[in-house]
């Protein structure tokens, strides 16, 4: 009867699904909901025929199944609602969905202004007194986990307001991940003490501390490459840099914000240190401790 396909944030598509099913009469909580390896033609034979009692419908969950062709016809044909969440459905089932149905497309923010904007807007939707740097707060603990951020404000829905950041941060108990950019941009600043805290909050995460190495090797060959642009051209722009590094504009503004504090003498200086260090890790020596002593080298 009905082909709808949810696609987007999976948090946001699921809302999308109960309300669209309650708007045409249906009860989420009523239909039968299959995912995983039940979802198959046998298994979903039974429910795409209406009941006793007119239409029904059934939920389809396609995270980590590859529905083939002929399941896809399978549903499209249904003589019953099919509501179906496909959180990154690729272009040819979307041409199915468009073309055999309709395709209801939740927002998918992934980047850190873009939770940070979505989490200030659920919170006006729930009259919740929740300042700017609060809601940036929760977009860079829980990035795109949209869900637990929901769950936290939920939360302070129950208390009092207003809602700041440390206010929040005392509630929520979780610290900021760590951000190799932000590390290496606070020991190249000269704060060692802030650059540290980046990097141990980045190995409690579980990042593996060669792989923050291979990070900080990266960084700084573009942090290099920005040093000679800025010697050569005077000014440089995120957007120029990037062109010319050959990266995204993230990336080539934090390096040209780094490169902006370094000469080249010291920047002969620190790669030395990162050598030493790379060597040191590779021939055994505690990995963290060598890390750590690196970063405090690099804000000298």
């Amino acid at each position: 009867m009905t082909l709808l396909a949810f696609t987007g944030n999976r948090f946001l598509a699921e809302e999308a699904l109960r309300e669209t099913l309650i708007s045409r009469g249906l009860n989420p909580r009523d239909l039968p909901r299959l995912s995983g390896d039940d979802v198959t033609a046998q298994t979903l034979g039974p429910h795409l025929s209406p009941g006793l009692f007119g239409d029904g419908g059934v939920i389809v969950d396609l995270e980590g199944v590859k529905p083939d062709k002929a399941l896809l016809e399978l549903l499209a044909g249904a003589a019953v609602t099919v509501a179906v969440l496909d959180e990154t459905a690729p272009a040819t089932r979307v041409k199915l969905y468009q073309a055999r149905g309709e395709q209801i497309v939740s927002a998918a923010p992934s980047k850190p202004g873009e939770i940070t904007g979505w989490v200030a807007q659920y919170a006006r939707k729930q009259k919740l007194p929740l300042d700017k740097d609060a809601a940036a707060y929760l977009a860079e603990v829980f990035g795109s986990d949209l869900a637990g951020i929901a769950s936290e404000l939920t939360k302070l829905a129950l208390l009092g307001g207003p809602h700041t950041r440390q206010t929040v941060q005392r509630i929520v108990g979780r610290e900021p991940p760590g951000d190799s950019f932000a590390m290496l941009g606070a020991a190249t600043a000269g704060r060692p003490g802030e650059a540290v805290g980046q990097l141990r909050r980045l190995l409690a995460s579980g990042e593996d501390p060669f792989k923050l190495m291979g990070a900080v090797v990266w960084q700084y060959s573009l942090v290099v490459r920005c040093v000679a642009l800025l010697q050569e051209e005077g000014r440089v722009t995120e957007t120029a840099a990037a062109q010319r590094l050959g990266v995204k504009p993230y990336p080539a503004k934090k390096a040209l914000d780094v490169a902006r504090k370094l000469n080249e003498a010291r920047i002969r200086t620190h790669l030395g240190r990162i050598l030493d260090a790379d060597l040191a890790m590779k021939r055994g020596l505690d990995a963290g401790v060598t890390l750590e002593r690196l970063i405090v080298q690099l804000s000298v």
